[in-house]
């Protein structure tokens, strides 16, 4: 186990600016492409998503890897936004969430649906929960790096 964590360590950044990358390329490919008008949580998710290829680029060609410490927090805020959309459109709880949520288009709206579960709030949450894992796989080996 412990060779796949250093290999995950090792490229953590460049996995996690792929699958930024990849994650804002589909994004824009629904809207643009495809003509999905993005909800409210669906622009928060872009707002969370976006900066972060330009977070993990600059990062890569300065070989930083602090930069885990600031893209953990909005991957995990955008994992949390992704989740509780998914549960908007899978669960009943659109009717009872006190919460409305429509800047463009619905929410709870289902655009697309693979496999009778995966929508795009599950992509994306999919994306953010890659990144997260990578990210804290970097804190922890950072702060393994520090105590010795």
């Amino acid at each position: 186990m412990k060779p796949i964590v250093k290999m995950l360590n090792r490229f953590a950044l460049h996995i996690a600016f792929l699958q930024a990358w990849a994650a804002m390329l589909g994004s824009l490919y629904f809207s643009e492409i495809r003509h999905f008008a993005p909800c409210l949580l669906c622009w928060y998710q872009r707002i969370l998503m976006f900066p972060l290829v330009i977070i993990f680029a600059v990062a890569i060609i300065r070989k930083e890897k602090s930069v885990a410490f600031y893209a953990l927090p909005m991957s995990i805020l955008g994992m949390l936004t992704a989740a509780y959309q998914y549960l908007l459109q899978m669960t009943k709880l659109s009717q009872i969430t006190p919460v409305s949520c429509d800047a463009l288009g619905s929410c709870s709206a289902i655009q697309i649906m693979y496999f009778g579960f995966i929508t795009i709030p599950l992509l994306s949450f999919v994306a953010f929960a890659t990144i997260s894992i990578l990210m804290a796989v970097v804190v922890k080996s950072d702060i393994k790096k520090n105590d010795h």
